[in-house]
């Protein structure tokens, strides 16, 4: 089983993010399940989603405590929360920041970390600085939990015919430019 909790701010697509990743599992053949945690439900406050994909039914129904990989949105909490907090030994911590992943690394003392600029990534494809999906591209990059293509078809039937081409794009530049140390 493959367990992730993903770092975010209320209204940066972070539930999304947890919602997609598990839609496309289950497309796959996968079982997978996922939800959010929060407290006060305001746009910019702290939010934290957990995922799990497993090729076998899923029993647990709890929070992620130790993950496999971590997700990380937004930046700015990487001075305010221990985003590695429980991670497992191997573990990666996936990040959007404009900071180069050796320095991040050397930085937070992350095992492994996988690294994109996806505010400038998500801010030049979609107009707006929403990283949910650009960050999925990076998770994906990281790991092997699903082939590229799983995420198409989840995407445009999301954000619609309009936006899901474009949030699909953020996506494969995000895939493609995530640096990995």
């Amino acid at each position: 089983m493959i367990e992730i909790r993903i770092h975010g701010r209320g209204g940066q697509g972070g539930v999304t993010s947890a919602e997609l990743l598990a839609r496309a599992a289950i497309a796959q053949g996968k079982y997978a399940q996922a939800f959010p945690s929060f407290g006060p439900e305001r746009r910019g406050a702290p939010v934290v989603a957990f995922v799990r994909v497993d090729d076998k039914p899923i029993r647990i129904r709890e929070r992620v405590y130790s993950p496999n990989v971590v997700l990380v949105l937004d930046p700015t909490l990487l001075d305010i929360v221990n985003v590695a907090d429980g991670l497992k030994d191997g573990g990666k911590v996936v990040v959007n920041s404009p900071d180069a992943a050796p320095a991040l690394k050397s930085k937070h003392g992350w095992p492994t970390v996988a690294q994109v600029d996806a505010q400038t990534v998500a801010l030049e494809e979609l107009g707006v600085a929403i990283t949910n999906t650009t960050m999925l591209g990076a998770l994906l990059k990281a790991t092997d939990i699903l082939p590229l293509s799983a995420m198409r078809e989840v995407i445009d039937d999301r954000f619609g015919p309009k936006l899901g081409p474009k949030n699909y794009k953020a996506f494969e530049r995000a895939y493609n430019e995530t640096v990995e140390n």
